[in-house]
């Protein structure tokens, strides 16, 4: 079974606040975004992960964090979002992945009823400030788009370990419950395109993105490093954790 450590999203902001300055049930992300012209990942590497990423860390500040991400150009070809299959019940008992992060991440705890109903609940959408009391007005983002992963690296991965990602409760901040219109200005954006709108979650946002890279040794293409580096300027406390995906 697989145990995901989770903080409740209020704490997650106050500690942000402390130490930065921190429909439904799938989310539709385009796939907007234009393919790179080419890669720069060599051939014959690793298909799990990116040739020059880290194995694992912990208290990195988030200017330190951003420059372990290995570089590469993105390549969007051959992306489907159903290659990462979603929102499954790993441990069998009847809750999805996607309900299972919202009862972890509920301020108030909604009740569970039969094959994992949810009624009731409070939650609190980091990336917009908004305090939500229909689970089915939040989505579950994928802090790293799917799609954005695709292009980072996971295109060259099994169907197993996009499986996983896609599923990632083992990591805190790996999926989010957000309200779903966040969520759907987000689509497959990466940080260059697309910050979440209330101020306090900037420096909470960087951390989290640069962690989940991290964390499944994704890339990062010229634009977004430099957007990173850029932002990272206004959050000099934020510290950056992560444990890489097996």
């Amino acid at each position: 079974m697989s145990v995901r450590r989770f903080l409740p999203i209020a704490a997650a902001v106050l500690a942000a606040s402390l130490t930065a300055c921190n429909p439904s049930a799938a989310k539709d992300e385009s796939d907007s975004k234009p393919p790179a012209e080419s890669a720069s990942t060599s051939a014959g590497a690793d298909p799990s992960a990116a040739q020059g990423a880290p194995t694992g860390g912990g208290g990195l500040s988030l200017a330190d964090a951003i420059a372990k991400i290995p570089a590469a150009d993105e390549v969007r070809d051959g992306y489907k979002r159903d290659s990462f299959k979603h929102w499954i019940d790993e441990d069998h008992d009847s809750c999805s992945t996607r309900n299972e992060v919202l009862i972890a991440e509920a301020v108030e705890k909604p009740e569970q009823g039969a094959r994992c109903a949810l009624t009731g609940g409070e939650w609190l959408s980091y990336y917009d400030e908004v305090t939500v009391t229909d689970a089915k007005k939040l989505d579950i983002d994928h802090m790293v788009p799917l799609a954005e992963a695709w292009d980072s690296g996971a295109s060259a991965w099994d169907a197993d370990r996009r499986m996983r990602y896609a599923n990632d409760l083992d990591a805190e901040r790996s999926l989010v419950a957000v309200t779903a219109k966040t969520n759907r200005s987000k689509a497959d954006k990466d940080p260059a395109e697309w910050m979440p709108p209330a101020e306090s979650a900037q420096c909470t946002y960087l951390a989290d993105w640069t962690a989940t890279k991290l964390r499944w040794k994704l890339t990062a293409d010229a634009k977004e490093r430099t957007a990173l580096e850029k932002l990272a300027t206004d959050c000099p406390d934020t510290a950056v954790t992560y444990e890489t995906a097996p």
